[in-house]
Protein backbone atom coordinates (compact mmCIF):
# COMPACT_ATOMS: atom_id res chain seq x y z
CA UNK A 1 0.00 0.00 0.00
CA UNK A 2 1.41 3.40 -0.61
CA UNK A 3 0.71 6.23 1.54
CA UNK A 4 0.44 9.64 0.56
CA UNK A 5 1.92 11.46 3.69
CA UNK A 6 1.40 15.04 2.37
CA UNK A 7 -1.99 14.23 2.05
CA UNK A 8 -2.32 12.80 5.69
CA UNK A 9 -0.60 15.93 6.84
CA UNK A 10 -3.66 18.09 6.02
CA UNK A 11 -5.23 15.93 8.76
CA UNK A 12 -3.33 17.91 11.44
CA UNK A 13 -3.74 21.55 11.17
CA UNK A 14 -1.22 22.55 13.08
CA UNK A 15 1.44 21.55 11.08
CA UNK A 16 0.58 24.42 8.46
CA UNK A 17 1.51 27.38 10.07
CA UNK A 18 4.06 29.39 9.25
CA UNK A 19 6.72 30.57 11.97
CA UNK A 20 9.27 33.15 12.04
CA UNK A 21 8.58 33.53 8.15
CA UNK A 22 8.95 30.11 7.47
CA UNK A 23 6.74 26.63 6.94
CA UNK A 24 6.83 25.21 10.06
CA UNK A 25 9.04 21.72 10.48
CA UNK A 26 8.31 20.19 13.50
CA UNK A 27 10.60 17.76 14.72
CA UNK A 28 9.64 17.38 18.79
CA UNK A 29 7.06 14.74 18.32
CA UNK A 30 9.15 12.95 21.42
CA UNK A 31 7.43 15.92 23.37
CA UNK A 32 4.08 15.58 22.53
CA UNK A 33 2.85 15.21 18.91
CA UNK A 34 0.37 17.30 16.69
CA UNK A 35 -3.69 16.01 17.03
CA UNK A 36 -5.47 15.21 13.71
CA UNK A 37 -8.69 17.28 13.04
CA UNK A 38 -10.82 13.20 14.06
CA UNK A 39 -9.67 13.68 17.57
CA UNK A 40 -10.17 17.55 17.90
CA UNK A 41 -13.60 17.09 16.80
CA UNK A 42 -14.30 14.01 18.84
CA UNK A 43 -13.13 16.75 21.72
CA UNK A 44 -15.57 19.73 20.49
CA UNK A 45 -18.15 17.20 20.06
CA UNK A 46 -18.05 15.66 23.98
CA UNK A 47 -18.08 19.40 25.30
CA UNK A 48 -20.63 20.79 23.09
CA UNK A 49 -22.78 17.43 22.66
CA UNK A 50 -22.60 15.48 24.98
CA UNK A 51 -21.05 17.00 28.41
CA UNK A 52 -22.02 15.06 31.29
CA UNK A 53 -20.20 13.23 33.90
CA UNK A 54 -19.86 9.15 33.64
CA UNK A 55 -21.34 6.57 35.50
CA UNK A 56 -23.23 8.83 37.93
CA UNK A 57 -26.91 9.96 36.51
CA UNK A 58 -29.40 7.86 34.81
CA UNK A 59 -30.22 10.91 32.31
CA UNK A 60 -29.57 10.50 28.71
CA UNK A 61 -26.20 12.87 28.14
CA UNK A 62 -24.67 10.88 30.94
CA UNK A 63 -25.49 7.68 29.21
CA UNK A 64 -24.27 9.01 25.73
CA UNK A 65 -20.89 10.08 27.68
CA UNK A 66 -20.46 6.82 29.79
CA UNK A 67 -20.88 4.75 26.51
CA UNK A 68 -18.29 6.62 24.62
CA UNK A 69 -16.06 6.77 27.68
CA UNK A 70 -15.90 2.94 28.03
CA UNK A 71 -16.15 2.45 24.77
CA UNK A 72 -12.72 4.28 24.12
CA UNK A 73 -11.70 1.99 26.60
CA UNK A 74 -12.32 -0.66 24.98
CA UNK A 75 -10.20 0.67 21.93
CA UNK A 76 -7.32 0.56 23.89
CA UNK A 77 -7.74 -2.36 25.37
CA UNK A 78 -7.31 -3.67 21.47
CA UNK A 79 -5.12 -1.49 20.57
CA UNK A 80 -2.16 -3.01 22.79
CA UNK A 81 -4.01 -6.48 22.75
CA UNK A 82 -4.93 -6.66 26.62
CA UNK A 83 -7.06 -9.49 27.09
CA UNK A 84 -9.90 -7.30 29.30
CA UNK A 85 -11.07 -3.45 29.19
CA UNK A 86 -10.78 -4.22 32.51
CA UNK A 87 -7.32 -4.35 32.96
CA UNK A 88 -6.95 -0.62 31.01
CA UNK A 89 -6.99 1.98 33.91
CA UNK A 90 -7.32 5.87 33.20
CA UNK A 91 -4.30 7.79 34.31
CA UNK A 92 -3.31 11.48 33.50
CA UNK A 93 -0.31 10.32 31.28
CA UNK A 94 2.83 7.73 31.56
CA UNK A 95 4.26 9.48 34.51
CA UNK A 96 0.93 9.34 37.06
CA UNK A 97 0.56 5.55 35.75
CA UNK A 98 3.99 4.37 36.82
CA UNK A 99 3.24 6.72 39.63
CA UNK A 100 0.33 4.55 40.59
CA UNK A 101 2.68 1.34 40.58
CA UNK A 102 4.92 2.68 42.70
CA UNK A 103 2.95 3.52 45.10
CA UNK A 104 0.23 0.92 45.31
CA UNK A 105 1.88 -2.09 44.35
CA UNK A 106 5.61 -0.99 45.00
CA UNK A 107 5.04 0.25 48.95
CA UNK A 108 2.61 -2.74 49.77
CA UNK A 109 4.58 -5.81 48.45
CA UNK A 110 7.92 -4.49 48.46
CA UNK A 111 10.63 -5.32 51.57
CA UNK A 112 13.74 -4.31 52.89
CA UNK A 113 16.20 -5.92 50.33
CA UNK A 114 14.20 -6.46 47.92
CA UNK A 115 15.94 -5.26 44.11
CA UNK A 116 14.21 -2.96 41.67
CA UNK A 117 15.76 -3.01 38.20
CA UNK A 118 15.88 -0.09 36.27
CA UNK A 119 18.06 1.54 33.22
CA UNK A 120 20.83 3.76 32.65
CA UNK A 121 19.12 5.38 30.03
CA UNK A 122 15.27 6.01 31.83
CA UNK A 123 13.09 8.99 32.09
CA UNK A 124 12.90 10.68 35.25
CA UNK A 125 9.65 9.61 35.44
CA UNK A 126 10.95 5.74 35.13
CA UNK A 127 13.62 6.57 38.40
CA UNK A 128 12.41 9.04 41.08
CA UNK A 129 9.46 6.80 41.40
CA UNK A 130 11.16 3.92 42.75
CA UNK A 131 13.97 6.17 44.62
CA UNK A 132 10.99 7.04 46.62
CA UNK A 133 9.75 3.18 47.20
CA UNK A 134 13.39 2.03 47.71
CA UNK A 135 13.31 4.67 50.30
CA UNK A 136 10.35 4.06 52.12
CA UNK A 137 10.70 0.21 52.25
CA UNK A 138 14.20 -0.32 52.45
CA UNK A 139 14.24 -1.45 48.87
CA UNK A 140 17.64 -0.98 46.87
CA UNK A 141 17.58 0.39 43.42
CA UNK A 142 19.73 -1.46 40.80
CA UNK A 143 20.78 0.04 37.62
CA UNK A 144 21.45 -1.70 34.29
CA UNK A 145 24.44 -0.11 32.49
CA UNK A 146 25.07 0.68 29.37
CA UNK A 147 27.64 -0.70 26.26
CA UNK A 148 30.00 1.65 24.60
CA UNK A 149 27.28 2.03 21.91
CA UNK A 150 24.53 3.81 24.67
CA UNK A 151 22.88 0.51 24.67
CA UNK A 152 21.16 -1.57 27.57
CA UNK A 153 24.38 -4.08 28.17
CA UNK A 154 21.88 -7.39 27.92
CA UNK A 155 25.08 -9.25 29.75
CA UNK A 156 25.16 -7.26 32.35
CA UNK A 157 21.09 -7.47 33.11
CA UNK A 158 21.69 -11.14 33.41
CA UNK A 159 24.51 -10.59 36.14
CA UNK A 160 21.70 -7.97 37.78
CA UNK A 161 18.89 -9.96 37.78
CA UNK A 162 18.58 -12.50 41.01
CA UNK A 163 16.10 -13.90 43.27
CA UNK A 164 16.33 -10.61 45.08
CA UNK A 165 14.81 -9.02 41.88
CA UNK A 166 11.59 -8.18 42.82
CA UNK A 167 10.17 -5.72 40.45
CA UNK A 168 11.88 -4.62 36.86
CA UNK A 169 11.02 -1.25 35.26
CA UNK A 170 12.43 -0.07 31.89
CA UNK A 171 11.82 1.74 28.85
CA UNK A 172 10.66 0.39 25.62
CA UNK A 173 11.90 3.26 23.76
CA UNK A 174 14.60 6.16 25.01
CA UNK A 175 12.98 9.44 24.99
CA UNK A 176 16.07 10.81 24.67
CA UNK A 177 18.78 8.70 21.97
CA UNK A 178 15.85 6.70 20.27
CA UNK A 179 17.04 3.11 20.86
CA UNK A 180 14.58 0.09 20.80
CA UNK A 181 15.43 -1.78 24.20
CA UNK A 182 15.38 -5.62 24.22
CA UNK A 183 12.38 -5.45 26.50
CA UNK A 184 11.06 -8.96 25.73
CA UNK A 185 14.64 -10.37 26.54
CA UNK A 186 14.61 -8.58 29.96
CA UNK A 187 10.63 -9.29 30.58
CA UNK A 188 12.00 -13.01 30.46
CA UNK A 189 14.99 -12.35 32.85
CA UNK A 190 13.04 -11.25 34.89
CA UNK A 191 9.82 -13.57 34.83
CA UNK A 192 12.24 -16.35 35.51
CA UNK A 193 12.84 -15.66 38.52
CA UNK A 194 9.24 -14.36 39.65
CA UNK A 195 9.92 -10.55 39.32
CA UNK A 196 7.16 -8.06 38.41
CA UNK A 197 7.69 -6.24 34.90
CA UNK A 198 6.70 -2.40 33.90
CA UNK A 199 7.17 -1.31 30.76
CA UNK A 200 6.99 2.47 30.36
CA UNK A 201 6.05 2.88 26.85
CA UNK A 202 5.05 6.33 26.04
CA UNK A 203 7.92 6.48 23.11
CA UNK A 204 6.93 3.12 21.16
CA UNK A 205 3.04 2.85 21.05
CA UNK A 206 3.31 5.92 18.69
CA UNK A 207 5.84 4.31 16.25
CA UNK A 208 5.06 0.57 16.22
CA UNK A 209 2.02 -1.68 17.60
CA UNK A 210 2.40 -3.27 20.85
CA UNK A 211 1.11 -6.55 21.88
CA UNK A 212 1.52 -6.63 25.84
CA UNK A 213 0.33 -10.33 26.11
CA UNK A 214 2.78 -10.74 23.36
CA UNK A 215 5.95 -9.14 25.52
CA UNK A 216 4.11 -10.95 28.76
CA UNK A 217 4.71 -7.66 30.72
CA UNK A 218 2.64 -7.46 34.39
CA UNK A 219 2.39 -3.45 33.31
CA UNK A 220 2.78 -1.30 30.70
CA UNK A 221 1.95 2.60 30.69
CA UNK A 222 2.02 5.12 27.83
CA UNK A 223 0.14 8.92 27.06
CA UNK A 224 -2.33 10.03 24.61
CA UNK A 225 -0.42 13.25 23.82
CA UNK A 226 2.43 11.42 22.46
CA UNK A 227 0.42 8.88 20.30
CA UNK A 228 -1.75 12.40 18.39
CA UNK A 229 -4.20 12.33 21.49
CA UNK A 230 -4.90 15.07 23.64
CA UNK A 231 -2.07 16.18 26.76
CA UNK A 232 -4.05 14.80 30.40
CA UNK A 233 -4.97 11.56 29.29
CA UNK A 234 -2.91 8.38 29.60
CA UNK A 235 -2.89 4.73 30.38
CA UNK A 236 -1.91 2.23 32.25
CA UNK A 237 -2.36 -1.31 31.61
CA UNK A 238 -2.27 -4.04 35.05
CA UNK A 239 -2.94 -7.35 34.90
CA UNK A 240 -6.02 -8.90 36.66
CA UNK A 241 -4.07 -10.32 38.95
CA UNK A 242 -2.06 -7.66 40.35
CA UNK A 243 -4.95 -4.81 40.17
CA UNK A 244 -6.99 -7.08 42.31
CA UNK A 245 -4.13 -7.44 44.59
CA UNK A 246 -3.17 -3.86 44.70
CA UNK A 247 -4.95 -1.29 46.72
CA UNK A 248 -6.08 2.31 45.45
CA UNK A 249 -3.71 4.70 45.25
CA UNK A 250 -6.05 7.83 45.31
CA UNK A 251 -9.87 7.59 47.15
CA UNK A 252 -12.62 9.72 46.95
CA UNK A 253 -15.81 9.35 44.26
CA UNK A 254 -16.11 7.08 41.53
CA UNK A 255 -13.79 4.42 43.43
CA UNK A 256 -15.74 3.09 46.42
CA UNK A 257 -18.65 0.02 46.68
CA UNK A 258 -19.61 1.40 49.69
CA UNK A 259 -18.96 3.82 52.13
CA UNK A 260 -20.30 4.46 56.33
CA UNK A 261 -18.55 6.03 59.07
CA UNK A 262 -17.17 2.87 60.04
CA UNK A 263 -15.95 0.73 56.61
CA UNK A 264 -15.74 1.79 53.46
CA UNK A 265 -15.83 -1.05 50.20
CA UNK A 266 -14.02 -0.38 47.06
CA UNK A 267 -14.83 -1.30 43.68
CA UNK A 268 -13.45 -3.48 40.90
CA UNK A 269 -10.46 -2.43 38.90
CA UNK A 270 -10.10 -0.66 36.58
CA UNK A 271 -12.68 1.70 38.49
CA UNK A 272 -10.71 1.13 42.18
CA UNK A 273 -7.71 3.29 40.74
CA UNK A 274 -9.69 6.14 39.03
CA UNK A 275 -11.41 8.21 42.09
CA UNK A 276 -12.83 11.52 41.01
CA UNK A 277 -14.26 13.12 37.93
CA UNK A 278 -11.75 11.06 34.69
CA UNK A 279 -10.81 13.33 32.33
CA UNK A 280 -13.50 12.17 29.74
CA UNK A 281 -13.31 14.44 26.89
CA UNK A 282 -9.01 12.94 26.45
CA UNK A 283 -10.51 9.30 27.10
CA UNK A 284 -13.09 9.34 24.42
CA UNK A 285 -10.62 11.30 22.11
CA UNK A 286 -7.76 8.94 22.94
CA UNK A 287 -10.16 6.40 21.42
CA UNK A 288 -10.23 8.74 18.57
CA UNK A 289 -6.85 8.55 17.80
CA UNK A 290 -6.49 4.86 18.48
CA UNK A 291 -9.47 4.75 15.76
CA UNK A 292 -7.19 7.08 13.19
CA UNK A 293 -3.89 5.11 13.78
CA UNK A 294 -5.83 1.59 13.24
CA UNK A 295 -7.43 3.18 10.36
CA UNK A 296 -4.21 3.69 8.83
CA UNK A 297 -1.44 1.12 7.17
CA UNK A 298 0.90 1.30 10.06
CA UNK A 299 3.42 -1.07 8.55
CA UNK A 300 3.76 1.46 5.41
CA UNK A 301 3.76 4.57 7.88
CA UNK A 302 6.93 2.05 9.83
CA UNK A 303 8.63 2.00 6.79
CA UNK A 304 8.16 6.25 5.94
CA UNK A 305 9.43 6.97 9.35
CA UNK A 306 12.69 4.27 8.89
CA UNK A 307 13.17 6.03 5.27
CA UNK A 308 13.21 9.64 7.39
CA UNK A 309 15.50 8.27 10.15
CA UNK A 310 17.81 7.00 7.43
CA UNK A 311 18.12 10.25 5.67
CA UNK A 312 18.85 12.07 8.84
CA UNK A 313 21.35 10.05 9.98
CA UNK A 314 23.14 10.04 6.77
CA UNK A 315 22.88 13.57 6.39
CA UNK A 316 24.38 14.28 9.95
CA UNK A 317 27.18 11.57 9.45
CA UNK A 318 28.73 14.30 6.57
CA UNK A 319 28.88 16.66 9.25
CA UNK A 320 32.47 16.70 10.86
CA UNK A 321 31.39 18.73 14.03
CA UNK A 322 28.08 16.91 14.98
CA UNK A 323 28.13 13.80 16.61
CA UNK A 324 25.16 11.34 17.20
CA UNK A 325 24.17 9.57 20.62
CA UNK A 326 23.45 6.09 20.92
CA UNK A 327 22.05 4.27 17.70
CA UNK A 328 19.05 6.15 17.12
CA UNK A 329 16.32 3.15 15.95
CA UNK A 330 12.72 4.69 16.27
CA UNK A 331 11.30 8.17 17.07
CA UNK A 332 14.36 10.28 18.13
CA UNK A 333 18.07 11.45 17.17
CA UNK A 334 19.59 13.31 19.65
CA UNK A 335 22.89 14.56 18.10
CA UNK A 336 25.85 17.41 19.73
CA UNK A 337 27.82 20.08 17.44
CA UNK A 338 31.44 20.87 18.28
CA UNK A 339 32.31 24.58 21.01
CA UNK A 340 28.48 25.22 20.36
CA UNK A 341 25.58 24.59 23.29
CA UNK A 342 22.64 23.24 21.76
CA UNK A 343 20.57 25.99 23.10
CA UNK A 344 22.44 28.27 20.46
CA UNK A 345 21.83 26.02 18.07
CA UNK A 346 18.02 25.22 18.63
CA UNK A 347 16.98 28.78 18.76
CA UNK A 348 18.72 29.58 15.64
CA UNK A 349 16.92 26.81 13.92
CA UNK A 350 13.69 28.33 15.43
CA UNK A 351 14.46 31.07 13.56
CA UNK A 352 14.25 29.35 10.52
CA UNK A 353 11.19 27.69 11.76
CA UNK A 354 12.16 24.33 13.05
CA UNK A 355 11.00 22.72 16.00
CA UNK A 356 13.88 20.86 18.05
CA UNK A 357 14.02 20.02 21.90
CA UNK A 358 17.23 20.86 24.00
CA UNK A 359 18.67 19.94 27.32
CA UNK A 360 18.78 17.07 29.18
CA UNK A 361 15.33 15.24 28.04
CA UNK A 362 14.00 14.07 31.41
CA UNK A 363 17.45 11.85 31.40
CA UNK A 364 19.88 13.39 33.52
CA UNK A 365 21.64 10.33 34.41
CA UNK A 366 21.63 8.96 30.79
CA UNK A 367 23.70 12.67 29.91
CA UNK A 368 26.38 12.39 32.49
CA UNK A 369 26.65 8.49 31.36
CA UNK A 370 27.62 10.01 28.45
CA UNK A 371 29.21 13.00 29.48
CA UNK A 372 27.34 15.23 28.24
CA UNK A 373 27.10 18.38 30.74
CA UNK A 374 24.64 20.46 28.29
CA UNK A 375 22.56 17.51 27.02
CA UNK A 376 21.73 17.40 23.08
CA UNK A 377 19.50 18.54 20.49
CA UNK A 378 16.84 16.13 19.96
CA UNK A 379 14.95 16.01 16.18
CA UNK A 380 12.09 13.37 17.01
CA UNK A 381 9.78 12.20 13.98
CA UNK A 382 6.20 11.12 13.44
CA UNK A 383 4.99 9.67 10.18
CA UNK A 384 3.51 12.87 9.18
CA UNK A 385 7.11 14.84 8.57
CA UNK A 386 8.47 14.25 5.38
CA UNK A 387 12.06 14.21 3.10
CA UNK A 388 11.68 17.92 3.05
CA UNK A 389 11.49 18.26 6.91
CA UNK A 390 14.85 16.24 7.19
CA UNK A 391 16.33 18.18 4.39
CA UNK A 392 15.14 21.51 5.77
CA UNK A 393 17.03 20.46 9.14
CA UNK A 394 20.19 19.80 7.76
CA UNK A 395 20.38 22.93 5.73
CA UNK A 396 19.50 24.75 8.76
CA UNK A 397 22.30 23.12 10.78
CA UNK A 398 24.47 24.39 7.82
CA UNK A 399 23.18 27.33 8.01
CA UNK A 400 23.28 27.47 11.80
CA UNK A 401 26.75 26.57 11.65
CA UNK A 402 27.92 29.76 9.37
CA UNK A 403 26.17 32.22 11.64
CA UNK A 404 28.28 30.62 14.57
Amino acid sequence: MIVDIRVLRRDFPTLAQIVNGHSLVYLDNAATTQKPQAVLDALNHYYRDTNANVHRASHALSGQATRAFEQARAKVARFIHAPSPKEIIWTRGTTEAINLVAFSLGRHFLNAGDEILVSASEHHANIVPWQQVAAATGAVLKVIPLTDNAELDLAAAERLINKRTKLLAVGHVSNALGQVNPVAELIAMAKAVGAITLIDGAQAVGHFPVDVQALGCDFYAFSGHKMFAPTGIGVLYGKTEWLEKMPPWQTGGEMIKTVSFEHTSFAEPPFKFEAGTPNIAGAIALGAAVDYLQGLDRAALQRHEHGLLTQLLNGLAEMDDIHVMGRPRAGSVSFTMDEVHPQDLATLLDMQGIAVRTGHHCAMPLMQALGLKNGTVRASLAFYNTADDVTALLAGINKARELL
